[in-house]
């Protein structure tokens, strides 16, 4: 019986000691202002491998929460569960957002490159700290392809893509605009304006309308000319390094289709595709069951298992 009490009393201090993290506030310098982020480590011993989270669209911070859209705290529950299982992560606020919003730029003066060189940067600094063994890429939603792009300005070891896109950005917003009820004359001058800004051209004058003006506002054409740039079908064939794509079954976002052409375009990556996954990384099933705040929710338990599986073959 005391062998037995003091093997469990073992056990636990073990359990412990490998649960608990540490946090570091990383400040990147920038011209004006700074990025920051958190750096979540796991308490073992010798180097270990660290993820690098890429935030999706919008103003949305290192914890994967948007002021657009209910609270979901996906990126600080996705990293705490890889610190409990030996692995760290570095997520930040997009540049504007929070503590970096002293980094903010006019929203004419951004572009889609600024996203992606702000992601070289956290690389190129994760590189040099010798404490990590292999940094990986995990690009949220927009931030599939700003991963993918970043990775042609700095070095990693592996890539994730969750629940990113595989059309170019104007395909899918004309598909979207095409289901809506609103008048055919909108849907037309859309499709136009996306062929012009394609071809790098602005808008002086657009059409007196609310979607038109949302979408096409002369302040944000520059980061649309930039972002059109871009198919991510094409992008993806250009990794080089290990590759996971995560596609959750019951998102509304980004369906399932743009998954399987993500795999189709890559077809050495692996793919995972997740039953019942939403957007925000969650299960649909467990929301509608549980009657708790929306950051409460846990993240998809397929999503990190798979994810973890992914990270210790390397």
């Amino acid at each position: 019986m005391k062998k037995l009490i003091l093997s469990t009393y073992l056990f636990l201090i073990s359990f412990l000691n490998f649960s608990q993290t540490s946090t570091q506030n990383i400040v990147l310098k920038q011209n004006k202002g700074s990025l920051e982020g958190t750096i979540l480590t796991p308490s073992v011993s010798g180097a270990f491998p660290i993820v690098l989270i890429i935030a999706g669209s919008g103003p949305t911070d290192r914890d994967g929460n948007n002021p657009m859209a209910d609270k979901s705290n996906s990126y600080k529950l996705l990293a705490e569960k890889l610190a409990e299982n030996g692995i760290a992560s570095l997520r930040y606020d997009k540049r504007g957002v929070a503590k970096s919003s002293g980094a903010g730029l006019r929203e004419a003066d951004l572009t889609f490159e600024t996203y992606v060189d702000d992601a070289a940067q956290f690389i190129d600094t994760l590189r040099k700290d010798k404490r990590f063994s292999k940094i990986i890429i995990a690009g949220h939603s927009e931030g599939s392809l700003i991963g993918m792009l970043a990775l042609q300005k700095a070095k990693a070891d592996a890539y994730i893509s969750m629940a990113g896109p595989a059309r170019r950005i104007d395909e899918i917003i004309n598909t979207q605009i095409a289901t809506q009820p609103i008048p055919d004359s909108v849907k037309k001058e859309t499709e136009k304006y996306f062929s012009k800004l394609r071809q790098g051209e602005k808008i002086p004058k657009i059409m007196q309308n609310m979607l038109i003006f949302s979408l096409f506002r002369p302040s944000v054409q520059p980061y649309i000319i930039s972002w059109l740039k871009y198919t991510p079908t094409e992008e993806i064939r250009k990794v080089n390094i290990p590759t996971l794509i995560v596609q959750g079954k019951s998102d509304q976002q980004v369906g399932e289709t743009e998954g399987l052409a993500l795999s189709k375009a890559k077809p050495d990556a692996e793919y995972l595709p997740i039953e019942a996954m939403t957007h925000s990384l969650k299960d649909e099933n467990q929301i509608r069951q549980q009657e708790i705040k929306s950051e409460e929710f846990p993240l998809s338990a397929k999503l990190t298992e798979g994810i973890i599986q992914f990270i210790q073959k390397l």
